[in-house]
């Protein structure tokens, strides 16, 4: 049996999308994948950074979109970034954000999220120290991260260089403890040009990042978020202020660093007139901001909510070509064969509503019941695999009659 395409069934049957999905059911939309390689291609021969987004209704493919994606970008030696926002992942808190992003990042050929095993790897010595050390030193907001990855380079003390690596992955360190490691190995008092804090100045790090990976030697990083929608649950000035961290990553020329980076938002495809219109965002910017120059991010972004490509339902076509290769599959991973005409599996999964998820569960419930039991509703697998049919037979109304007499 095939290991990989059990997987990918298992899966499927579950309904939840992964990136094991996404990389070989990757052939649907085609010229939203045209675009988004464009972009991909754009950032590793420029270094240029850029964002977009997507939306569509719940269960037609957001999130394996965003799978597809994954492996798109790391097949380009990228560096991937896949979040999902929540309650605990507020993109109007941007140093809680990055933290969980940091769980969820995973350099090409890993299969283990994090960069902690490139930075052991750093002498302070090396090209890329130095180039990183330089920096942090001119290129951020603040020079907290200088001398935190200064003092990571050079300290000894197992502990100091856990913590200190930790604050590289969203754990920031106190202030204090990282003024009293700075001065025992340098013997120098930490002294900052501007006073870090992590609810202004969290971007910082996601700077940092994206230029260590370029400097690794990646051609760019890939972000994406999902269940963006769930913005919408904040309250208004919490809203405005994820509005205003979404235009770091979607117009990252004007308002934030990053360096060869892309970014993806997906949200549901209801955002519009659940959020922006019944919530009257636009009323509110006006109201909570007078200087022009703070509500142009937010318009911005609002803007590109509204123009946001959606993605459409599967044509028939596109259906039947994902329904044979979810049968190929099947019979992959379960050693089995059956002559089974991709249009019955069609018919099947048409019951099951028009949700492309719901649909494609109804398919592999069809294909599990035939290879068990050798039936599923009207259809039967012969010993030679291929389908039959039969109508239950029922006795007419003349026996009925003789045999109750």
């Amino acid at each position: 049996m095939d290991f990989e395409a059990q997987r990918v069934i298992e899966a499927l049957r579950s309904g939840v999308s992964s990136r094991a999905v996404g990389h070989y059911f990757s052939s649907a939309r085609p010229e939203l994948m045209e675009q988004v390689s464009r972009e991909l291609d754009l950032i590793r021969d420029t270094g240029e950074s850029s964002g977009m987004v997507v939306s569509g209704k719940y269960g037609e493919g957001k999130t394996h979109l965003l799978n597809t994606v994954f492996n798109l970008a790391h097949s380009n030696n990228m560096v991937v970034s896949l979040v999902s926002l929540s309650k605990e992942t507020p993109l109007d808190k941007l140093y809680l954000a990055y933290q969980k992003l940091v769980s969820n990042t995973y350099l090409p050929g890993r299969l283990q999220p994090g960069f902690q095993h490139v930075m052991q790897d750093i002498t302070p010595n090396n090209p890329i120290a130095q180039d990183m050390i330089s920096f942090t030193s001119k290129h951020l907001e603040t020079d907290k991260l200088f001398f935190v990855l200064r003092s990571l380079l050079n300290v000894d003390d197992s502990d100091e260089k856990y913590l200190l690596m930790s604050d590289l992955e969203g754990d920031f360190i106190n202030n204090a403890l990282l003024r009293q490691i700075y001065k025992r190995i340098f013997a120098q008092t930490v002294k900052y040009t501007v006073p870090f804090s992590k609810t202004r100045h969290s971007m910082d790090y996601f700077t940092f990042l994206s230029h260590l990976f370029k400097v690794l030697g990646y051609n760019g990083w890939v972000i994406l978020f999902d269940e963006t929608e769930l913005i919408g649950r904040l309250g208004k000035k919490a809203r405005l202020k994820a509005y205003q961290n979404m235009a770091s990553f979607l117009f990252p020329e004007k308002y934030s660093r990053l360096e060869s980076t892309f970014t993806m938002f997906a949200l549901g495809a209801s955002y519009q007139e659940d959020v922006i219109e019944s919530k009257h965002e636009f009323e509110n910017l006006a109201t909570t901001y007078v200087d022009s120059t703070q509500r142009e991010p937010i318009e911005k972004v609002l803007k590109a909510i509204i123009a946001a490509p959606q993605l459409q339902p599967l044509n028939q076509d596109e259906i039947l070509t994902v329904l044979k290769q979810l049968q190929d599959f099947h019979g992959r991973a379960y050693d089995w064969q059956p002559k089974l005409d991709v249009q019955e599996v069609l018919k099947a999964s048409e019951n099951r509503g028009y949700l492309l998820r719901t649909r494609i569960r109804g398919a592999v419930e069809l294909l599990d019941q035939l290879y068990q039991y050798g039936q599923a509703g009207n259809i039967q697998i012969s010993a030679l695999g291929e389908p039959h049919y039969h109508e239950e037979e029922l006795p007419s109304l003349e026996g009925c009659i003789s045999n109750e007499e």
